[in-house]
């Protein structure tokens, strides 16, 4: 009986080995197929929730100097990201009405003229229903430098479904079963001095 024992507990040690480096095996092959995170993965957004214009202004204070005034294709196209978040941010928070979220991420300029459709608009009593689709293309056209600021003009092609409703819920412009294709042409700028790197929306052309 106490042999029996003895060797009843060695199978059971021996068990533990050979699953522990079982174990061992299939994180080791877990790693090499998946890799190991570093932490300086890029970022995936799932949902709009997670886009905030914050979030890339922050990761861009850590990338560059606020008196830099040259950008390499990787700055570039990191700031490309952040100008698509600020796109699709700035589209749905006019379509609400919505001044405090706008005020960020605009000049004092365009905050005062977003300011004045919004409240003309309601003025009007013209309710304004919008369903951005989504970004189709976007695409750095000019970057520009003075002695005080830096300007990249960004053309976004997009796709949304766009309705404007009078008092009585009757639709006088727009369709709501029909997506658009709409061309903007957007530029973004930031003074040298600043004392931050942010960018802030400075015009807006349509095609």
């Amino acid at each position: 009986m106490y042999i029996y024992q003895i060797m009843s507990n060695n199978l059971g040690y021996l068990d533990i080995i050979l699953l522990a480096m079982i174990a061992g095996f299939i994180i080791l092959r877990l790693r090499s197929i998946l890799g190991r995170r570093t932490g300086h993965e890029n970022k995936v957004y799932s949902s709009f929730a997670d886009k905030k214009f914050g979030k890339f202004q922050e990761e861009l204070k850590s990338q560059s100097n606020k008196n830099q005034t040259e950008f390499n294709s990787e700055q570039k196209k990191h700031f490309l990201k952040g100008a698509e978040i600020a796109y699709e941010t700035i589209i749905n928070a006019f379509a609400k009405g919505d001044k405090k979220e706008l005020k960020p991420l605009l000049t004092k300029e365009m905050v005062n003229n977003f300011n004045s459709a919004i409240e003309e608009r309601d003025a009007k009593n013209i309710k304004s229903e919008m369903t951005f689709i989504g970004i189709k293309s976007s695409v750095i056209e000019k970057f520009d430098k003075t002695t005080e600021a830096l300007f990249f003009t960004v053309k976004f092609v997009s796709e949304i479904i766009s309705v404007k409703k009078d008092k009585d819920n009757k639709i006088i412009d727009g369709d709501p079963n029909k997506i658009k294709t709409v061309i903007d042409h957007w530029k973004f700028t930031r003074k040298i001095s600043a004392s931050n790197p942010n960018w802030y929306l400075a015009e807006i052309k349509n095609n």
